[in-house]
């Protein structure tokens, strides 16, 4: 029977997962859902204590927070969290439970796991007769394993402390490769200064490049002996953090015997141990003093320790460096590892392994029938890690481009290219766990290393084949925009007097050029503002172009400003096109601001203008009316029996031809003088025939074009109005043609009888208002004389 405890945490932990996993369950009825954000985390405790259901549905809405970029990463992981997974989860609650029970049953279930798990992983990965280390940080066994060392080699180390290193200072050597940080962790935990850390150079001539160089690393040995020091231990790899690459672990153990240097091996290749047929280079591995696994990631096991497997006989020591613990709660770390590894079984354990190196070993082999793709491995027969970076080689040559224009700075260029492309094919295909990676020599390339992702992301071989589709598509735009830098550069050069070519090797697209304003006469602040206000303007209207270049302003924390960062371009694209689009709209938004400029200039001498002939009228007004008009009882009454028209007139200001205008036409014909009715010029027929996209050369064929679709703009064609014919004789015309002339000119009698109506109406109108304001200023009048 199972224990009624045991049952129940299980049943919890299942509950819980459900809940985190697809969060579909909502919360009690009645009860409104609430919303957490990170805005009100921390806060303060509330004096009721809130249940399971309530508080797993916040860390749900903790995990699944829409408003950063990886909850999508987070949220695919979560969905594959399986069986397997689950048990490690379950192992981690019941080391909880386990915690409670009395010492001596803790004891002894501690030991049996504990000797179970360092049994399993001895037989699985061939490293017979060891002990094992399980921590939470991977270099800690390295730490360890080296303050074990330190201990063994200082025989008064326990008594005397650190004085004893001063007699001989310890020399700890690592690989180049090594991944970084490492060596500092070490001496940092350690108190050792950095001078006890010799970083060895990898091969430059032969063998790999990423294999530490033993005739070199012998030489510094024994350098460090003739100076009184004390060769401690050596850091070797079974697969680089960046390429995957084995040192020569046979030679390197030989040395290691003859010198009584302590050898350790860590590195992503030593899960090949785990298989049938191991790579000689690897299996030399299982002779070294000690090696750190990482199963969890191997394998997929969410929050499992990594293990340091070491051989070394005396316990005392094992306990003063921390490899043993006293304390019997922190030997169930290895419980989640002890339930995975039963649960998964030998053979689950090897088909995992053996996933991954097959699925490196397919896309490696569709790799090597790609032009302009080149493959860095150390074994194409069983290396676990495939490196693939874009090369200019094949790339410039295939294309017909001229590859000298941008020998300078070529592999700053192809780096900045091929980050591009791991960049993108991780967003295409985020199931596949490629990243993108730095390298000395290779440069930026692209990893593929499904034995750190493959169980996580639960990489499958059509995951590859995709990954393998996507990099077909994006190859030959990388090649066309290689190709067409030299060309994009020179055509802006012919542009010189308003485009300036800027060179950004870091950029990975067609170019980068900068748009250059007339800003004669104007302060240097002034002229920064105007050329940013052109630029944000210029993309704006690049970017609204329908086309599939993509403009934009630059990396987030680039040096370049105020620049328009063209894209990656197909192979029929039109450069001379192109720039001559680029300047034709910056020229456009030049000119607009100026004319805003011009106008406001314009408008403000009209007014004053206005002002001036407003002052001159009123002061004709004043001579002509005499100054017994302008007294307003003796004005009335003069205006009364002999009334006078005003002079003054009104003014209209004419924006299209910037002219000052009287308004007498205006109130005649009910329109502005001078107005004609302006309709915008139609844009010019392009060259390009219908469906053929924007920026594309003519010799394009239509088919190609109507794949892609229509990129460019709508265009009419520009109208010819043709001249109005004279009217013809009545002669010419039929019976029913002269009727038709015969009613459009009565229709038009009519019109003109009926507007010269409504002007006698209108004067009649004027006429009796007249009348009636002067029969209202006589009656005033004599008011006002009454009343005196």
């Amino acid at each position: 029977m199972v224990d009624a405890t045991l049952a129940q945490v299980e049943k919890h932990l299942s509950e819980a997962m459900k809940i985190l996993e697809d969060g579909q369950n909502g919360l009690d009825a009645g009860t409104e859902k609430p919303r957490f954000s990170r805005s009100s985390i921390p806060g303060p405790l509330q004096g009721d204590g809130l249940d399971l259901t309530t508080i797993l549905h916040q860390v749900h809405n903790l995990i699944h927070e829409e408003d950063e970029e990886e909850d999508k990463h987070s949220q695919h992981r979560m969905q594959n969290v399986g069986e397997q997974s689950h048990m490690a989860l379950l192992g981690h609650s019941l080391a909880a439970y386990i915690s409670v029970l009395d010492r001596e049953r803790l004891r002894k279930l501690t030991t049996r796991i504990v000797s179970d798990t360092t049994l399993w992983l001895c037989k699985l990965f061939r490293y017979e007769n060891a002990s094992a280390c399980f921590h939470e940080d991977d270099r800690d066994g390295l730490v360890k394993v080296c303050r074990l060392v330190i201990n063994a080699r200082y025989e008064e180390y326990a008594c005397e402390g650190y004085t004893v290193l001063s007699s001989r200072q310890p020399v700890v050597y690592q690989s180049a490769s090594c991944r970084p940080g490492l060596g500092q962790h070490l001496c940092s935990q350690l108190g050792l200064p950095l001078s006890s850390l010799c970083t060895v150079p990898c091969n430059t001539v032969f063998g790999s490049q990423h294999q530490m160089d033993v005739a070199l690393l012998e030489k510094l040995i024994k350098e460090d002996v003739e100076a009184g020091k004390l060769p401690l231990l050596l850091i070797a790899n079974a697969g680089t953090p960046g390429a995957g690459h084995t040192d020569k672990l046979g030679r390197l153990r030989e040395l290691c015997d003859q010198h009584s240097l302590w050898l350790h091996v860590e590195g992503v290749n030593l899960a090949t141990l785990a298989l049938g047929q191991v790579n000689a280079a690897v299996m030399a591995a299982s002779r070294s003093d000690s090696l750190t696994l990482t199963p969890g990631q191997w394998l997929g096991l969410p929050a499992v320790t990594a293990v340091t497997l070491y051989r070394h006989e005396d316990p005392a020591l094992s306990l003063a460096a921390g490899l043993t613990s006293s304390q019997l709660v922190e030997k169930l770390r290895a419980l989640p590892l002890w339930l995975s590894l039963q649960n998964l079984g030998h053979n689950g354990i090897v088909q995992k392994i053996t996933h991954a190196t097959t699925l490196s070993q397919q896309l490696l082999q569709k790799l090597k029938f790609l032009v302009s793709i080149k493959t860095s491995v150390e074994d194409e027969l069983s290396s676990p890690v495939v490196l693939f970076r874009f090369s200019q080689e094949t790339s410039a040559a295939s294309s017909g481009g001229s590859v000298e224009a941008f020998c300078a700075g070529e592999k700053e260029l192809l780096d900045a290219f091929n980050r591009w492309l791991g960049e993108h094919l991780a967003q295409l295909v985020p199931a596949s766990g490629v990243d993108v990676v730095e390298l000395e020599d290779e440069g930026t390339c692209v990893r593929f290393s499904p034995l750190l992702t493959a169980a996580v992301l639960g990489t499958k071989q059509d995951d590859v084949d995709d990954l393998v589709e996507k990099l077909l598509e994006l190859v030959p735009v990388m090649n066309s925009t290689v190709a067409l830098r030299a060309d994009f550069r020179e055509e802006t050069h012919r542009h010189s007097h308003s485009l300036s070519y800027i060179e950004d090797l870091s950029w990975p697209g067609l170019g980068v050029v900068r748009y250059e304003p007339q800003v004669e006469g104007m302060d240097e602040s002034r002229s920064k503002q105007e050329l940013q206000k052109i630029h944000t303007e210029l993309l704006k209207k690049l970017q609204e172009l329908d086309t599939d270049i993509t403009f934009s302003a630059g990396p987030e924390f680039g040096t370049e400003e105020d620049c328009v960062f063209v894209g990656m371009v197909g192979e029929d694209v039109d450069i001379a096109e192109l720039v001559d689009t680029i300047t034709s709209l910056g020229r456009e938004i030049e000119e607009s601001g100026r004319l805003l400029e011009n106008m406001t200039e314009v408008v403000r001498k009209g007014i004053l203008e206005a002002e001036q002939q407003l002052q001159q009228a009123s002061m004709d007004k004043l001579l002509e009316e005499g100054l017994l008009r302008q007294i307003p009882v003796v004005g009335s009454m003069l205006n009364w029996f002999s009334p006078v028209q005003s002079s003054i007139k009104g003014r209209t200001f004419n924006l299209a031809a910037g002219s000052l205008d009287s308004t007498d036409m205006m109130y005649v014909t009910k329109a502005q003088a001078g107005q004609t009715s302006v309709q915008d010029t139609p844009p010019s027929s392009s060259k390009r025939t219908p469906g053929q996209r924007l920026f594309r050369r003519s010799g394009t064929s239509p088919d190609s074009a109507s794949e892609s679709g229509s990129i460019g703009h709508t265009e009419n064609p520009t109208v010819h109005t043709p001249a109005e014919p004279d009217p013809p004789t009545d002669s010419s015309l039929s019976m029913e043609q002269q009727e038709e002339q015969e009613q459009q000119e009565e229709q038009q009698e009519e019109e003109e009888q009926e507007e010269e109506q409504q002007e006698e109406q209108q004067e009649e109108e004027e006429e009796e208002q007249q009348e009636e304001q002067q029969q209202e200023e006589q009656q005033q009048q004599e008011e006002q004389q009454s009343s005196r």
